[in-house]
């Protein structure tokens, strides 16, 4: 309900004279026009304002920034909307007064390129609003260096702004922080760059982390510190040694004035561990780290901070036949090691762990000399021989030549096994080369020495078929040894399978045609046993009787089908 004022009277006499001054009072109060008013009464969403005119106007509690300065009889400038509207209201801008009131005096004082200081108030679409004795507007972008991250923490602050645009027609400024903050960025670098020089220490503030290093912030110019100057020791990333926030004193290593970049060092604030290097880590030395790196091919190891060494996989056991070297470390194991070389130019050491321990090799023709009988486990079999482990990583080889002097042994899978315990007779030892030959034959004569008196060229004997090839059949004489009939010895006629004629383990009679000592062979043929049963069937002593008689040509042809 609005709230009317009490009507006078048209009464004569000084009365008149009253309502007349009154109604020229009335008549100066125009819309759109600012006027002086007085608060009658506030509420929680209005304030009701007195600007000597009919009735009271009201004005939304929003236009008073903050309506806590106000009480009730306070003097307040309003803008009068319209003097009476749809429900015979005035209308009254707190707002609008203030603008208008406010534009020439500030615009005076805000011209573009002028700093001014303001309170930012609320949060608008695009950026924010800073009162400024009037409203301004502070787009996202120029409010910090980056892009701000909320804007809704700057409503409160006060701060110094740069007038970069004011449009007179609507009546609105522009603002920019960022513009004075780039200034103070600029100002702070020529500082930076007059009073600091390479070699300076100077404190800053860990700004940001990446992969290669970190960002720090020297008071408003920032440094990089690269990963490879944050320690003399290896660091896989920057966050090992900093996290953000924190506060360290570095070194100036560079200062690049055209671009404005300064490098930093941390460990340059410390001697390098390489430079005395050779005075710690003597060749021949023992030393002690830790495991702090597994590779295929071998080990780093941790001396020191910034001194690392390198275990190649050969350097681990004289013995042993190491694949991968977590097979005898792990990463964190502190071990005990021998200094082998060292490159103080290229920052390498190189080290063993066998070294720790006598060589075995070294006095190997000690302890096996050619001739000596030896006893071993078989380790491993392949297609060539059998080696022999005769000591804990010293292995001895038994090649397929030296396994029988009669038997054909092809394969030592066909004879032997892993496990099984034999003994040998050490034929040589390469120390050089860490090889040992060994023989099993040899722990007896050899037979063929002997062989023409036991096995007379021209002589039948009995044996058995141990195998059967395509180009004819090995036998097995007495005392193992073993001869090859020839697939042309075999029969009369041309043979095509040699399986159709005997088989594995037939007993056979054979005739010794030739013993080859050099060559361990013995050459036997069936043939000729049939030949010679032939011969004396029919009563012919001699080939030249045969031939002479026409007989040789009929046993030839009756082959062996007798």
């Amino acid at each position: 309900m609005i709230e009317q004022k009490e009507q006078i009277q048209p009464i004569s006499g000084a009365e008149e004279d009253f309502a007349s001054l009154l109604n020229a009072e009335l008549q100066k109060i125009k819309p759109e026009t600012v006027t002086g008013g007085t608060i009658r009464k506030i509420n929680p969403d209005n304030v009701w304002v007195d600007i000597g005119y009919k009735s009271d106007g009201i004005i939304p509690i929003e236009d008073f920034r903050d309506i806590s300065q106000y009480q009730v009889g306070d003097k307040v400038d309003v803008f009068i909307e319209t003097l009476e509207n749809e429900e015979g209201r005035i209308v009254l801008s707190k707002i609008k007064a203030d603008k208008i009131q406010n534009w020439e005096k500030t615009v005076a004082a805000c011209e573009e390129g002028k700093i001014v200081s303001g309170r930012i108030y609320k949060r608008v679409k695009g950026g924010l609003m800073v009162d400024v004795g009037m409203d301004a507007f502070l787009p996202a972008s120029q409010i910090e260096l980056k892009n701000p991250k909320n804007l809704d923490d700057y409503v409160g602050q006060t701060y110094d702004f740069k007038v970069i645009k004011i449009n007179y027609e609507r009546k609105n400024i522009v603002l920019s922080r960022r513009i004075l903050l780039e200034e103070e960025k600029k100002r702070d670098k020529s500082k930076f760059f007059e009073k600091f020089k390479v070699g300076d220490i100077v404190e800053g503030l860990v700004k940001n982390i990446t992969d290669f290093g970190a960002f720090i912030d020297l008071d408003g110019i920032d440094g990089l510190l690269h990963i490879t100057d944050m320690s003399w020791k290896r660091i896989k990333h920057p966050s090992e040694m900093l996290a953000i926030g924190d506060r360290i004193s570095v070194k100036i290593l560079e200062i690049d004035r055209e671009k404005e970049r300064v490098s930093l060092g941390l460990k340059q604030k410390t001697e390098n561990p390489w430079d005395t290097i050779t005075d710690r880590y003597p060749i021949g030395s023992k030393v002690t780290g830790r495991v702090v790196n597994i590779l295929p091919y071998g080990a780093f190891v941790e001396l020191e901070d910034g001194v690392e060494g390198l275990m190649h996989i050969s350097e681990l056991s004289w013995i042993k036949r190491i694949h991968h070297p977590s097979e005898m470390l792990s990463i964190g194991d502190t071990i005990t090691a021998v200094v082998l070389n060292l490159e103080k130019e290229g920052r390498k050491i190189s080290l063993g762990l066998k070294q720790l321990n006598e060589n075995p090799w070294d006095t190997i023709t000690e302890r096996y000399k050619a001739g000596q009988k030896v006893s071993g486990t078989v380790r491993n079999l392949t297609n060539y021989g059998i080696f022999l482990r005769l000591e804990e990583g010293i292995d001895g080889l038994i090649h397929v030549s030296d396994l029988s002097w009669t038997q054909k042994i092809t394969n030592p899978n066909e004879v032997y096994k892993k496990g099984d315990v034999l003994e040998a007779v050490v034929l040589s030892v390469d120390q050089e080369n860490r090889k040992i030959s060994l023989g099993i034959k040899q722990l007896e004569e050899d037979p063929w020495e002997k062989l023409r008196e036991d096995f007379p060229v021209g002589n039948v004997v009995k044996g058995t078929v141990t195998k059967i090839t395509k180009f004819g059949a090995f036998i097995r004489l007495k005392d193992n040894f073993e001869g090859l009939v020839h697939i042309s010895q075999i029969g009369m006629d041309h043979v095509n399978d040699i399986s159709n004629l005997i088989k594995m383990g037939d007993e056979v009679d054979v005739k010794v045609l030739e013993i080859d000592s050099d060559e361990k062979k013995i050459s036997l043929s069936m043939k000729e046993v049939y030949l010679d049963s032939q011969k004396k069937r029919k009563g012919i002593t001699t080939l030249d009787s045969a031939e002479g008689s026409g007989e040789l040509d009929k046993l030839k042809l009756e082959g062996l089908s007798d």
